[in-house]
């Protein structure tokens, strides 16, 4: 068998369309390209530091959770694969910003540093829980992303046409 016969390629499209429904409450529905019609609904809020009333958590909240989530998922996910046994996982992810306040300007964040503590209960040799970890650290399509130098598109709708801002 070739590299090219072996080799699948899964594309996966996520898409979440938002309305703003509160002071700063957002409700979300989020498709995957395997679900297209049964949507996850979300919300988020933020607290009275933005003017919110706090009913759902910030999106900071749902990013760190869905970065752990995924991180997770793929470590038991790959487990299985690499016959890797995994008895207990435990993570404790750590997500820093700072955000840079410029005189009479909205403030701009930046990323300051993210860390994923591993507790893994395995009878397997270190050497098999370094590679799947290492495994779930490529798998993660979140943690892959934030490795990365990304663009991200932003358009304006006005009138009837988009405008790239």
């Amino acid at each position: 068998m070739t590299d090219a016969a072996a080799k699948q390629i899964l594309d996966v499209k996520m898409t979440c369309s938002g309305l703003a429904t509160g002071k700063m409450r957002n409700e979300l529905e989020v498709f995957g390209s395997w679900n297209p019609d049964n949507p996850w609904k979300l919300a988020t809020d933020e607290g009275a530091f933005h003017g919110g009333d706090g009913t759902a958590p910030p999106p900071l909240a749902l990013f760190a959770a869905g970065t752990a989530g995924c991180f997770m998922t793929q470590v038991r996910a790959f487990s299985k694969k690499l016959r890797v046994p995994v008895t207990a996982l435990k993570v404790e992810c750590v997500f820093k910003w700072k955000a840079v306040i410029p005189d009479k300007a909205p403030y701009v964040s930046e990323p300051v540093g993210f860390s994923i503590d591993i507790e893994l209960e395995s009878t397997a040799s270190l050497e098999d829980q370094k590679a799947l970890i290492d495994a779930a650290k490529k798998g993660c399509f979140i943690e892959q992303t934030l490795v990365q130098a990304n663009v991200i598109d932003h358009r304006l709708k006005v009138g009837d046409d988009w405008v790239v801002v």
